[in-house]
Parts: C-alpha cells; sequence; structure tokens
C-alpha cells in the first residue's frame, strides 16, 4: 500500500510540473473538480492503486462513452436520461447549468460541453440545446396502490418534512449524502476501535494502519435541489432512480410513494413558492438546430432521449495521446474557443479535474494499461459499496456516520447489530441465487435494522455475485461434503437452539421476550453449508469482532452426551433442524415464553396500552375497562377504530417482542367503528368527506390525559379547532363519547364544521336520534342535534353527518351499541 501511495504522489507531482497540463481546479477561485465518492476517499490518499484510481474516474467520468474502451469494467456511467427532463426539471436550472456546470452543480460529473465557445456563440447554443430539451415530454408513471404500498391521490403535494428528515437519516440517504447537522440521534456508546481512534494522533494512526478508519469522508453533493426540482418529480426520481439513472451510483431505497413525497418535501423544505415557468415558444428553427448540437456536442453519448439518434464517437481510448496540448482535461493555452458553430467543427468538452485527478488519469495513458488489477474492487468503488460495507480492512460506514444507523427502538446490538455486515469472504459464505436476491432488492433479514439494503438495476449488478465467488475462490459445497452422511438428526439441532441460539435470534419471526437478530428462517438457503459449518465451529476465524460466541471452545461441545459429543454431527443437526424450520417445532424455550400469560386484566382501573393492531393499526392506543368493555384509538388517523367486550390484551408481543404480530382483542362482541377523520370543515352538505391520511387534512394529534378515575381524554387539533375526545363505557355495556370542541379564535367566526356518526353500506333509522349500519353498529345523537343531521351517499356507501356550532366552545354526546 505504501508503495502505492508513492507512485501516485509521483504521479501527482509529475502532472503539477508538466506544462501541458493546466487544470482549472487548481485556481481557488475555479469551480469544485467532479466528485467520484471512491476516488475522493481513497484515492486522494493511496489506498488504492494509481490503475485503480485512474480507471475508476475513466468510468465515473464517462470518458468512455466518447473514447471507447473494449474492456467491461470501464463502461461509463453515463449520463441521466432526458426522455422527460421538460417535465422534471425547471428550464431555467437547464440553461444556468449548461452555462457552468461545475458552478451550478459543485462536483458533478458532467463535463462544460460548451467551454471552447465563445460568449456569443455560447448564449446561442444554449438557447439551442435549452429549446430542444423543452420538446421532451414524457408522463409520468401511474404507482399502483398496495397492501403495503398505500398511493394516496396526488402523493407527491402530501409530502411531510418532518416524517422525511427522519427518513432521510434512518433508511440510508446519509450513507452517501450529507446528514443534518441538528438532526439528534440516539447516544451510542462507541465502539472499541472508534476509541482508540480518538486517543490517536495523526502519525499514530498512520503507523497503525487506522488512518482511512479515522478520516472523515467527504459526501455526494445534492446541489441545489430546490431550484432543480418539483416535488412531483423528485419524488418520483427517488421513487425509482433507475428509471432515469440505469447506472445504479443511485440505487432505489425501497420506498413507498408516501416516504417518497416524505423526503422529496424534506430536501425541498426552502422551496420558493414560484409560479410555475413559463414553456418556451417553441421555434422549429431553434429545434432542429438544438438536436443537431446535441449530437455534435456527443451530449448523445451519454443522455438518451426521445429522439432515436446514432452516438458520434471521438478517439478510442487506446489512441489517446497523453502530451496532448488539448485535450478534455487540458484547456487551451491560447484561451481562443477550439468549437466554432459556423463551421460545424466538434468541440471538445472540458472537465473541471485537479491535480490529483489528473495525474489519475494519466496513469492509464502513460502506461496504456486498461487491464483490472481487481475488477471486484473496482466494481465496488464504481457502486460505492464501501460507503455501507467494508471488505479486506477497506471501506465501511465512516467513524462520523456510525450514529445515524440505528436498530429499532434502539436496542444496543454493538456496530454488528446496526452496521450493514462486512463482505470479507463473502463468496465463500453466501450462495450466489442468494446474493442475486439481495442485489435485486428482494433479501431483507434484518428486520432489527432501520439501514435498507438498496435495490440495483439488475444489468449493472448481475456479475458481481460471481466476482465474489472468485475473489474469495469460492467452491460451493455440499450438505454431503460439509456434514457426511444425512442422518434424521433435526430433533437434536432443535436442542441444540436453546443453547445459545434463542438468546440472540428470531425463528420464523418469533423469539424470547426482548430478542431482537436476524432471523434464522432461510439461512441454509442462504449460507453454503461449509462456511456454516466453519462458523459455527470458530466465528471469530471468519468474521473479524464477532459477537456471536464460540459454542465449541478448542474444538469441543459443551453437551458432551448430545450426539455424542462430536461437534461435527451436533453442527449437521442443527443445519437440518434450520433447513426444516418451517415444519418443525419451535425451540423448547421460545414454545415454553409463548405458553406464559402476559394477560392485562383491568380491575380497579383502565389500563391504557400503546400498542399495534391490525384493527387501529401501528399506532394504536387500547383502553381496557373494568366493566370489561374495550376500545382501540388509531393515534395516526385520530379516530375511534375498534370496540370490544370482554378479556382485553396480551402485551407479550407488546412488552417483550419486537417486530411481533398484531395485538388481536381477546374478548368477542367486536365492531369496527366508521373509517376516516370525525370532523371536517365542509362548506356545504355536498361536499365530499375528507380522504386520506389525518395530518393531510390538518388534523394534529396531542397525546391524552388521564382523570383521577385513569380514564383517557384524547387530545388533538384540526383547523381553528381544540378538540378533547373522553371515551368510556356506557351502563349498556357499550361505549358512550364525550367531544368537547373548542374554538381557539373565539374573535372570529369559526368555518362550519360536520361531525360525522355512522357510516355503512346501508344505514337504518331506529327511532328519532339513532341510526344502525349493515355491521350492527348503532349510533345515537342528542335529539336536538340528531333532528339536523343529513343523509347522504358518498362512494356508495350512506352516511350520517351532523352540523356542530362552535362559537366558543361546545359538547357532543354519542352513545355506540353493538
Amino acid at each position: 500500500m505504501r508503495n502505492s501511495r508513492t507512485v501516485f504522489v509521483a504521479m501527482t507531482a509529475f502532472v503539477l510540473t508538466t506544462a501541458t497540463v493546466y487544470c482549472h481546479a487548481a485556481d481557488p477561485d475555479s469551480p469544485a473538480p467532479p466528485f467520484v465518492a471512491g476516488f475522493d476517499r481513497f484515492a486522494r490518499h493511496g489506498d488504492i492503486t494509481p490503475l485503480t484510481a485512474s480507471q475508476l474516474l475513466f468510468s465515473e467520468l464517462s470518458c468512455t462513452a466518447c473514447h471507447a474502451a473494449t474492456e467491461n469494467h470501464l463502461k461509463p456511467k453515463r449520463g441521466p436520461r432526458l426522455n422527460g427532463v421538460a417535465d422534471r426539471i425547471d428550464p431555467d436550472w437547464i440553461k444556468r447549468f449548461l452555462a457552468a456546470p461545475h458552478t451550478v452543480k459543485p462536483g458533478t460529473t458532467m463535463p462544460d460541453v460548451l467551454a471552447g465557445l465563445n460568449q456569443a456563440d455560447k448564449q446561442q447554443a444554449i438557447a439551442a440545446l435549452s429549446t430542444y430539451l423543452a420538446t421532451q415530454h414524457q408522463a409520468f408513471p401511474e404507482i399502483k396502490a398496495g397492501g403495503g404500498n398505500p398511493v394516496p391521490h396526488e402523493f407527491w403535494i402530501k409530502g411531510n418534512a418532518q416524517r422525511g428528515k427522519q427518513l432521510y437519516h434512518q433508511v440510508g440517504c446519509v450513507a452517501c449524502h450529507q446528514p443534518d447537522a441538528d438532526y439528534e440521534v440516539a447516544e451510542i456508546k462507541p465502539s472499541a476501535i472508534d476509541e482508540i481512534l480518538d486517543q490517536l494522533d495523526p502519525e499514530e494512526l498512520a503507523e497503525l494502519g487506522l488512518a482511512s478508519a479515522a478520516r472523515r469522508i467527504a459526501s455526494v453533493p445534492h446541489g441545489n435541489l430546490p431550484v432543480k426540482y418539483t416535488s412531483k418529480s423528485l419524488s418520483f426520481f427517488l421513487l425509482n432512480p433507475e428509471a432515469l439513472r440505469p447506472s445504479g451510483r443511485m440505487p432505489s431505497l425501497k420506498l413507498q410513494a408516501v416516504e417518497a413525497a416524505d423526503i422529496a418535501a424534506y430536501l425541498l423544505k426552502d422551496q420558493d413558492e414560484l409560479d410555475p415557468p413559463t414553456p418556451p415558444v417553441e421555434d422549429p428553427q431553434l429545434i432542429a438546430e438544438g438536436r443537431r448540437l446535441f449530437r455534435e456536442f456527443r451530449c448523445v453519448n451519454c443522455h438518451d432521449t426521445n429522439d432515436k439518434a446514432d452516438r458520434n464517437p471521438a478517439k478510442p481510448l487506446a489512441k489517446l495521446h497523453r502530451g496532448a496540448d488539448h485535450s478534455c482535461i487540458v484547456a487551451p493555452r491560447n484561451g481562443k474557443s477550439h468549437f466554432d458553430l459556423g463551421t460545424r467543427q466538434n468541440g471538445i468538452p472540458h472537465y473541471a479535474v485537479d491535480p490529483p485527478q489528473a495525474a489519475a488519469i494519466h496513469e492509464v495513458l502513460a502506461s496504456g494499461n486498461t487491464a483490472a488489477t481487481d475488477p471486484l474492487q473496482l466494481a465496488m468503488l464504481q457502486l460505492n459499496c464501501y460507503a455501507c460495507h467494508d471488505r479486506n480492512e477497506q471501506g465501511g460506514v465512516g467513524r462520523f456516520r456510525k450514529p445515524y444507523f440505528e436498530t429499532v427502538g434502539h436496542v444496543d446490538l454493538g456496530d454488528e447489530g446496526r452496521l450493514p455486515p462486512p463482505l470479507t469472504g463473502v463468496g465463500r459464505k453466501l450462495r450466489q441465487d442468494w446474493m442475486k436476491k439481495v442485489l435485486s432488492g428482494n433479501g431483507d433479514v434484518r428486520s432489527h435494522m432501520h439501514i435498507r439494503m438498496p435495490k440495483f438495476p439488475a444489468g449493472v449488478v448481475k456479475s458481481l455475485p460471481a466476482q465474489f465467488a472468485r475473489a474469495d475462490d469460492a467452491k460451493p459445497s455440499s450438505e454431503k461434503e460439509a456434514f457426511g452422511p444425512p442422518q434424521d438428526v433435526a430433533e437434536a439441532g432443535r436442542r441444540l437452539m436453546d443453547i445459545g441460539c434463542v438468546q440472540c435470534h428470531q425463528f420464523r419471526g418469533e423469539t424470547l421476550p426482548g430478542t431482537v437478530g436476524t432471523d434464522l428462517s432461510g439461512v441454509t438457503a442462504r449460507v453454503d453449508p461449509q462456511w456454516f459449518y466453519e462458523f459455527l465451529l470458530n466465528p471469530g476465524e471468519l468474521k473479524n469482532r464477532t459477537r456471536m460466541p464460540t459454542f465449541f471452545p478448542g474444538g469441543t461441545s459443551q453437551d458432551k452426551e448430545l450426539l455424542g459429543g462430536d461437534p461435527k454431527r451436533q453442527i449437521a443437526a442443527m443445519w437440518a433442524y434450520l433447513k426444516g424450520l418451517d415444519k418443525l417445532p419451535l425451540p423448547e424455550k421460545i414454545v415454553q415464553a409463548r405458553s406464559e400469560s402476559f394477560e392485562l386484566i383491568p380491575r380497579d382501573r383502565p389500563i391504557v396500552l400503546r400498542t399495534f393492531m391490525d384493527e387501529a393499526g401501528t399506532h394504536a392506543i387500547a383502553v381496557g375497562f373494568p366493566e370489561q368493555v374495550n376500545f382501540a384509538f388509531d393515534a395516526e388517523t385520530v379516530r375511534l377504530a375498534h370496540a370490544w367486550r370482554g378479556g382485553f390484551l396480551d402485551a407479550l408481543g407488546t412488552w417483550f417482542i419486537r417486530f411481533a404480530p398484531p395485538a388481536h382483542p381477546l374478548g368477542n362482541a367486536s365492531m369496527n367503528l366508521p373509517e376516516g377523520v370525525p370532523l371536517a370543515i365542509l362548506k356545504t352538505d355536498k361536499q365530499p368527506w375528507l380522504t386520506g391520511a389525518a395530518d393531510e387534512n390538518g388534523y394534529r394529534f396531542g397525546g391524552y390525559k388521564l382523570d383521577s378515575d385513569g380514564i383517557p381524554t384524547f387530545l388533538y387539533r384540526y383547523g381553528p379547532f381544540d378538540i378533547q375526545d373522553r371515551i368510556m363505557p356506557s351502563e349498556e355495556k357499550g361505549l358512550q363519547r364525550q367531544l368537547t370542541i373548542l374554538n381557539r379564535h373565539p374573535d372570529k367566526s369559526p368555518p362550519p364544521v360536520w361531525f360525522r356518526a355512522n357510516l355503512g353500506k346501508t344505514l337504518n333509522q331506529q327511532g328519532q336520534s339513532a341510526y344502525r349500519n349493515d355491521q350492527g353498529l348503532t349510533v345515537t345523537m342528542p335529539k336536538e342535534l340528531a333532528a339536523q343531521g343529513q343523509m347522504r351517499t358518498s362512494n356508495k356507501l350512506s352516511e350520517w353527518i351532523l352540523p356542530i356550532d362552535v362559537v366558543k366552545k361546545t359538547t357532543i354526546e354519542v352513545q355506540y351499541a353493538w
């Protein structure tokens, strides 16, 4: 590594002293050089060879898009697809970017294609190119809703910036991009290695080979997103980056539509509300000129448009001359234009590379060596895998980014439990079929981590599993090779699970109380049998600094009686049990824990439990009463969601089991209450009821307070109103509800607000002040208020709505029976 660094520094010195090289970045007033994450993190410090650094820049700066190379590892990244760019990007931003790409978006890897033009020709070219790009329209795709992917109407305008901020810092964005300085993370005890890094000076760090681990890692720049994107275009881009950037440098984080809108809202939080830009006047002659220039400037080599056009190649890579007076990284000596619009000569784009980048590029040009010394390392640098994963002591989450990688519930599992796994030896560990699933976004087994494994375009990563296998000299083994002839030992394997596996792992989603860890279901389809055997025999040998203890110290078993105390037979038994886990009983300790009763029984006072339920969502607040009448309030949708009589709830999952199945009422005679928010500001009784999430409709949940009897009153705000919602059992074994509505601005006339009392496929009147729906729910209102109610049909459902007259403060009583 020291030799590589010496060569790299020497090459840098050579470039700085060579008269033919001139780099704008040498001037402190010049634009920032192109940012390539792997180069900035490793090449600038001599942590990769000059040849690898050179090849990395050739692909990431898309040099080979014009200067063709036969080697697949030098395949150009290319730029974003411009199909539909007129609908995605602000047209004024496009003009500014064409005029000065390195200034408008510092760190961009796009060259200044107009660098050689005089000012008049440059303005003419910008006008033509931007007018042509304004013709590139493409409809946004239709996003279909699913059970796990709700898609509200026009979801892109309903993003919540606060939720987006949390997602941005949890799901993986900050592995590459800059975190917010004011984002608060849970306090995490630093690892032993991080504590050492804090105590050593730079010289000691270098001597111990820890300089890279101690270094602060630069972030992939965003640019000025609020002046570039609309909330719609950024939301769709975050949903499916591959559609616009098929290179995979920006992978998909498998966001739901609402999550993409939330993150977009956060990233665009400083965006001014401007009038929509005026589309340019379509000038056929100017459009034709822009289309021609788009090819002649070789934009077509990196960008796709709606027009099918042949690429415009330049001199092949093998024929480039490193001492040229004039090139993409060498500006013309006389500063004069080298492109004339009138003579239709091809121009040369300019990259504002800095001296180390120029030195790296000249490594290939000087040597003519384009063969990759380590194709896998180069691929990981290109895709920035090292931002999350370390391999062979290189890369991994930077020490200053580690606090943003959290477990669900902040459970302390150490770095091993909250950071993405190392990839050292992964070619021997994982089966290639499983690795393909992981890279395609279908291999999530670490549900205890907030960070998400991204999804990469299939064409970009299809060769990676085989590359890992070759690099690690993997020879896939069979079960017979690893464990010997098959035996009927699964029950013995089940017994061995109780020795220690159940203390840290899930089994089919079931765990001991408080246990958080990787689910072992399907592990035999994921890992190689021989690796499994070697890992269980000596975990520390295969995974450095692992928390996995050894159950076979010195190669001997702790259970001398089971299967004769033979470690190989015992590990074979564990494999056999895990292979049949979907059909075999759970480990005995988990079975025993599940059989214990954690039933909550309200005796003298109500019990209030925050949990999650099928009927009331992930923000359920369940309330049980001694009268054995219970209900669940959904704090997310701000509604009374469910009611039942009899037993209350079992708290085992809520208290002890992370990712447990939803809690279910223990009683019977249950009833779902009407969907949707309870109150709506309507201009007329014909206006449809509010749809969508509560917060999108102006609701803000404020928690609850308990009175002296332990009965909760839920507090929330809607428009100009503060609402207190008190719910308790009625004498008829139903529920009685008291809604107190306060006008926060009593000096102003409040808008007309309505209460939706009941909803159903059918509503039948029960006396003068009650209606019963087809599910059997009867809602009774005060006679005076019921007389003002309206019966109407909406979305094929009948609903009973009542106007509420709020001047300063109003209280209404509601009775529910079923």
